[in-house]
């Protein structure tokens, strides 16, 4: 599927600028050595590993939202794309809850509901775009591992 517009482009370079501002907490957020003192468990992931999945995660959701959004936009998938949404501003949220405020047990129980909210999201863009819906698995499967990993950390500390 590629669109004929010029217009219909913009509207990717929308969505993926959307989409990664749910990352500016990561750089609004100072942890001044706080995450680093905490107890982690042998299978946290190294520091330097976030940022390359994290990229590659927002360029899928991006895109997978797109594809969502060429199908009629607003107009015809207001729930799809509304719930899209919802998950965006929650994994938003998490950044602050976690590493700015160090509210480990709210920020599991955030990200608990980011995850349903993403489940849910990829089965309303399943029923509209089956390609859409796979580019948001893997999203689902490292927030799957973060909330355990989250829990983990919380629990230790």
């Amino acid at each position: 599927m590629i669109p004929a517009k010029p217009y219909t482009w913009l509207g990717l370079i929308g969505w993926l600028a959307l989409t990664f501002t749910a990352s500016l907490g990561g750089f609004l957020v100072s942890t001044d050595g706080w995450y680093a003192g905490l107890v982690k468990p042998a299978w946290n992931p190294p520091d330097w590993l976030f940022g390359p999945v994290w990229t590659l995660l927002y360029i899928m959701m991006a895109v997978a939202v797109w594809r969502v959004w060429l199908k009629g936009g607003w107009a015809r998938q207001r729930g799809p794309l509304g719930l899209y949404m919802v998950q965006w501003f929650l994994n938003a949220l998490w950044t602050p809850l976690f590493f700015g405020l160090h509210l480990l047990g709210w920020a599991f129980l955030e990200i608990l509901v980011l995850l349903c909210f993403i489940l849910w999201t990829i089965g309303a863009f399943r029923k509209v775009d089956r390609i859409a819906a796979l580019l948001l698995a893997p999203y689902a499967a490292w927030v799957t591992f973060a909330a355990v990993l989250n829990f983990t950390i919380w629990r230790l500390n």
